[in-house]
């Protein structure tokens, strides 16, 4: 049982750093100024939920068949590049922005159509699967959905309390930083695997 745990934790973590600063985060914020935050969120839960159900199946099952050094290896570039990604930051683009604000919808449907969208191939997604190669299914995918709504609940309470964005660079600096170190340790976890 620890097992699960400590995977739910670990994904709970890094994918609520991934989350900061993220497109997602914008979007959340964008359709709480039009909806009611509780909709929202519903929406938010049930497209990560799915999204990362894909992402920790894909994960798992590529867990299977490599070899754990290489595993490691692989998830600690990806992390370094995660941690770019981050440091480059994320805008909405003008589309993406529109379709939150003319949607006549439910906000829960429309929240979770845009956001099952927005995050396929989004680097949560990808996050989700690295962490799925070498943790427990069960506590990757609900710590990656419960670490994702978190982030995503932060924005738009903070937004709503502020009424403006949170300083962005200070966030997008924060979660860079921490992906580096998470790169760095399994980088280095694998090479003393792989030596």
């Amino acid at each position: 049982m620890s097992a699960i745990w400590a995977s739910l934790a670990l994904s709970f973590g890094v994918i609520f750093v991934a989350e900061l600063g993220d497109k997602s985060q914008l979007m959340a914020l964008t359709f709480a100024t039009r909806y009611k935050a509780l909709p929202v969120l519903v929406g938010i839960t049930v497209a990560t939920a799915v999204v990362h159900a894909v992402s920790v199946g894909i994960g798992y099952g590529l867990g299977a068949v490599l070899p754990t050094g290489w595993i490691s290896l692989a998830a600690g570039l990806a992390f370094l590049v995660f941690a770019g990604w981050t440091l480059r930051g994320d805008k909405l683009s003008a589309d993406e922005e529109s379709k939150a604000n003319r949607s006549t919808r439910s906000a829960i449907v429309a929240a979770s159509v845009a956001f099952f969208l927005a995050e396929l191939g989004d680097k949560t997604m990808l996050a989700t699967i690295t962490l799925a190669t070498q943790h427990g299914w069960f506590g990757t995918w609900l710590g990656s959905t419960l670490g994702m709504v978190a982030a995503d609940a932060l924005a738009i309470a903070v937004g709503r309390m502020l009424g403006r964005k949170l300083p962005e660079h200070v966030i997008r600096y924060g979660a860079a930083a921490l992906f580096a170190v998470f790169g760095v340790w399994l980088v280095v976890e694998a090479v003393r695997q792989l030596v």
